[in-house]
């Protein structure tokens, strides 16, 4: 058809110049017999079906790759053959086949024993990295790579025309394909994955993160697939715990943009990236493990860094127990058998197992591995042992609280009630049999105040300690001489005491050298508990309530481990209906009044100088306010803090990332446009109180300018400067357009994303 219609135009172009000649020689002008039919063309070859395969993606995570195993050829000395099919989402959302790919990188690591007496016994080998080669290698269309400044050869790389999506490539120059390690172990587990280059979005803009396959993880010999290499005791489910997730990837790496899986690091992050001799004395490491150790224990070793090591580790404070080696091991005990010196340094920076300096005691010299497990390789000196693993849940059950009843009753204080409570306790697992024993409890402090009917608490001023009571076959008895006004209705009952335990594992008095002592002890095993001291149903706090509460726990120890390590040092608490005893909407006033940020400059002991940020005020303790605030960076010199131009430091996910506290199930907002929780309102002085959206939106540090604050007023927002003085506050508008599901849906502007 083409081709008719290509003679048929030049028929008529030729006619026409006929035309012109003849009434230039002066015929009639008429037009001619009609010319033969011409020859019909070849017919063409059959286009794709419409929607078939697609040429962009949508995201990074969009993509997905096959890799066959019986189909490629990518370890050991043979001749290198690779193949693999692209896929993605279409603007339909159908998953087809992705079409126009230029060029690709191949990555190839082995496990492999290591006898060598140092090191792990188990280590990932860069078959690239092996021959000096690299530590990857490209295939494009021309069988060369211009890269990063470098250009090389690469593989020959074809799309088949007869199955777009599907890419073959073969290795056309003299040498060995880089990835092909003639002295690789064909048996050994062996992982491969690869990357995608140039892609953009369907408007054109070229995608930002890196474009990469799963893992594949098998057995060049046999082909055959397999779950677990016996390296990975680390999973990207416990990073994704702290740093947040986006697509299935760890969403906050800053390093390498989004190479975020462990399972991925380890290609280029093994025994054979090694610092030269002035990044090892500035403290830097390479090796995964070990680098890993030493960035997570960066705040705590600081004063061993120096140069960029110090600069770049440390500033990182890990946000749990950071000798709970199980909060990162979570997949397989080699971590606790794998004994090896370098790992150890990672936090043990202080050792020099050379001259044995800091090396136990005895100062013990460690010139290779060999010896390491005979210490360490069980009993008290394991890994497991050593670093308590485990034990301060255990250690919990040490001193348990049972609230069993509350009554009210006449006090020979005018004007007051005799509140009297009691108590089922055991201490060091036996009944308690005298209050004197909880004399030597770092902290014995129990949590009292009361519940209104709509859930809201207010704490009392003075309640009594654990220690203050009588006890008797585990029974323990506390009175409270309190108000009348505060001696009605439901009232909570609670603990916040803690204590510390000495090497015996039981609970004594705190001393320096302890497993667990004043500066990290353990709170003790109670549940907040209601009571009505007038006969009637009791009132659940709505801390208590987990319909009413959009945050979650479970997710705070996620990265946490336990809140009870988090505040324990003061407090000893684990749930939030423990927290809501200061952090509620009554309690007016704020230990951190104000808002500082690292002005880059260090005192003369070589420690940052925060500045307050003018006119940044609050004046509550509420428990989202505080938990916005200090993940924000809005706080003052603490581990999370913003600097001068305003970027948060310290944080280890994505700021925007709601989920990472929020319960996904639980909206924020309520059908009538007001929080979940019910709350109304917040008290910020005796006679003042604000509205608690605004609040929430300007604690964190994107919300808290001027401008901010004129469109929270403009939305019906009473705030700090221009409060109100009556708590029944009226409903914000702020749910019109920042409700989930809505157009500006916090679900959506706050759905975070990798950084």
């Amino acid at each position: 058809m083409m081709k008719n219609h290509n003679k048929s135009l030049l028929a008529l172009a030729l006619t026409s110049l006929l035309c012109l000649t003849a009434c230039g020689d002066g015929e009639d002008g008429k037009d001619g017999a009609p010319g033969e039919p011409g020859i019909p063309g070849e017919p063409g070859q059959p286009g794709a079906p419409a929607g078939s395969g697609t040429s962009t993606i949508l995201s990074a995570g969009d993509v997905s790759f096959e890799i066959v195993p019986a189909d490629n050829t990518l370890a050991g000395g043979e001749a290198f053959a690779l193949k693999f099919k692209a896929s993605a989402t279409n603007s339909s959302g159908e998953q087809v086949p992705l079409t126009g790919l230029d060029q690709v990188a191949l990555y190839s690591i082995t496990a492999m024993s290591n006898d060598s007496g140092s090191g792990a016994p188990l280590q990932w080998v860069n078959n690239a990295t092996a021959q000096e080669l690299g530590s990857s290698m490209y295939c494009t269309l021309d069988g060369t790579y211009s890269s990063r400044g470098q250009t090389g050869d690469a593989c020959l790389l074809v799309e088949d025309p007869a199955e777009p999506g599907t890419y073959t490539g073969t290795w056309e120059h003299d040498g060995v394909a880089p990835i092909m390690n003639a002295n690789d172990n064909l048996s050994a587990p062996h992982r491969l994955f690869l990357r995608a280059y140039n892609l953009k979005d369907a408007s054109g803009t070229a995608v930002a993160d890196k474009v990469l396959s799963t893992p594949l993880d098998y057995i060049p010999a046999s082909g055959e697939l397999v779950e677990a290499t016996g390296k990975d005791t680390v999973t990207d489910a416990a990073c994704i715990a702290c740093h947040g997730e986006v697509e299935g990837r760890i969403a906050k790496i800053n390093a390498h943009h989004n190479y975020q899986s462990t399972e991925k690091c380890v290609t280029c992050h093994n025994p054979a990236l090694v610092p030269d001799e002035a990044q090892k004395a500035e403290g830097w490491v390479f090796d995964f493990g070990p680098m890993v150790h030493r960035l997570h224990a960066g705040h705590h070793i600081a004063g061993f860094l120096s140069g960029e090591a110090k600069e770049y580790f440390g500033e990182i404070g890990f946000p749990a127990e950071l000798n709970n080696c199980a909060s990162c091991h979570n997949n397989g005990d080699s971590w606790n058998a794998n004994i090896y010196r370098e790992a150890c340094v990672g936090c043990h920076i202080n050792v020099n197992f050379e001259t044995g300096v800091g090396h136990s005691d005895f100062n013990l010299a460690q010139t290779d591995d060999s010896q390491c497990q005979s210490c360490h390789g069980s009993g008290a000196l394991s890994p497991m042992q050593a670093h308590k693993v485990g034990k301060r849940a255990e250690y919990a059950e040490l001193l348990t609280v049972e609230f069993t009843s509350s009554t009210a009753a006449a006090s020979t204080t005018a004007g007051n009630k005799l509140v009297t409570i009691t108590a089922n306790v055991s201490f060091n697992g036996q009944p308690l049999t005298d209050a004197a024993q909880l004399a030597v409890l770092n902290k014995d402090a129990t949590l009292m105040g009361n519940v209104d009917a709509k859930g809201e608490v207010t704490r009392w001023g003075s309640r009594p300690g654990l220690a203050s009571g009588s006890a008797a076959n585990g029974v323990l008895t506390l009175t409270a001489d309190v108000p009348e006004t505060q001696a009605m209705g439901t009232i909570y009952v609670g603990t916040e005491a803690n204590f510390c335990v000495d090497n015996s594992g039981k609970i004594a008095a705190c001393a320096e050298g302890m497993p667990f002592d004043a500066g990290n002890p353990i709170g003790a095993t109670s549940s907040v508990k209601f009571y009505n001291l007038d006969g009637g149903d009791a009132v659940t706090a709505r801390f208590a309530i987990a319909e009413r509460m959009s945050a979650s726990e479970a997710k705070c120890n996620a990265c946490h481990g336990t809140l009870d390590y988090i505040k324990g040092t003061r407090h000893g608490t684990y749930t939030f209906d423990q927290c809501m005893d200061c952090h509620n909407n009554s309690y007016y006033g704020s230990y951190h009044g104000t808002s500082e940020y690292n002005t880059g400059n260090l005192d003369a002991d070589g420690n940052p100088i925060f500045a307050e940020v003018p006119e940044l005020l609050y004046a509550n303790r509420d428990l989202m306010t505080v938990a916005h605030r200090f993940h924000s960076g809005n706080w003052g010199e603490a581990a999370i803090f913003r600097d001068a131009s305003g970027e948060l430091h310290g944080y280890p996910g994505v700021e925007t990332e709601c989920s990472a506290c929020h319960k996904d199930e639980t909206p924020l907002f309520a059908a009538d446009g007001g929080l979940t929780s019910a709350k109304r309102a917040i008290k910020i002085s005796a006679t003042e109180y604000i509205s608690p959206v605004a609040e929430s939106c300007r604690t964190c540090h994107a919300h808290s300018d001027a401008a901010a604050l004129a469109h929270f007023k403009s939305n019906g927002a009473f705030v700090a400067g221009d409060a109100a003085t009556d708590a029944n506050l009226p409903v914000e508008s702020c749910a019109t357009c920042h409700a989930e599901g809505k157009t500006y849906g916090v679900d959506k502007v706050h759905a975070g994303g990798a950084h």
